[in-house]
């Protein structure tokens, strides 16, 4: 059995604060040291390990590697998939797709006080997103991570930001040449995956991608349960 692992002691309402400030999130596999001091110093928020293929052994060591990363800059850390190992980890919480763990065990496994992401692909699965912390919302563009899975388009990021209960973030296709399109359609997160990790300069490729997301928005961060002056 692997032993808990204490990296971050952030509580729930530490953790979801954060989680309203981030911009930028990234998706990506078992990346050196290197790699993550360059795009968490750019600008990346919250960063999600995918290890689909390996065992729990080898999730957990490279995932405490992320956790002491992401510890040191202040930054969240989710584990893709596994809510089984999220303590072991030392991670801020799981994120789970419409095939994978249902929110509600998840949030089981993790316990009240670690966030759960959802991934949604559609307006009937963004109104029946209760119990997570917040949602993907993708892919927004054609992207050989979702073999199979068509694009989704803007529209989807336009309903999100009218509907969704909880922070969403558009993914899927995101690059620094499109991050002001779906800006302009509401999208105030942006996840992200070969952007960065097929990036020549990491650093610069996250503070462009943050600065595209941040500039030309001069709304309040509401989420729509929360909009004030409507009678």
């Amino acid at each position: 059995m692997l032993a808990p692992a204490s990296c971050q002691t952030w509580g729930v309402s530490e953790r979801r604060d954060r989680l309203r400030s981030v911009r930028l999130y990234l998706v990506c596999g078992a990346v050196s040291d290197a790699f993550l001091a360059a795009v968490l110093g750019g600008g990346v928020d919250i960063v999600q390990l995918r290890m689909k293929d390996s065992d729990d052994r080898q999730i957990v060591s490279v995932a405490r590697r992320f956790a002491s990363a992401c510890a040191r800059r202040g930054r969240l850390f989710i584990l893709n998939d596994r809510p089984d190992l999220v303590a072991a980890a030392g991670a801020d919480g799981v994120h789970v797709g419409q095939d994978d763990v249902p929110v509600g065990a998840a949030r089981d496994l993790v316990g009240p006080d670690r966030l759960v992401g959802l991934s949604t692909h559609s307006p009937d699965q963004i109104d029946a997103a209760a119990g997570a912390d917040y949602v993907g919302v993708g892919p927004v563009y054609e992207t050989p991570t979702k073999p199979g899975r068509p694009a989704v388009g803007l529209e989807l990021v336009r309903y999100a930001a009218e509907h969704a209960a909880v922070p969403f973030f558009a993914i899927g296709g995101i690059t620094v040449g499109n991050v002001r399109a779906v800006r302009d359609a509401g999208g105030q997160r942006v996840a992200v995956v070969r952007a960065l990790t097929e990036a020549a300069d990491p650093a610069a490729t996250a503070r462009q991608l943050r600065a595209a997301v941040l500039n030309g928005s001069h709304t309040p961060d509401l989420f729509p349960g929360e909009r004030i002056g409507t009678a």
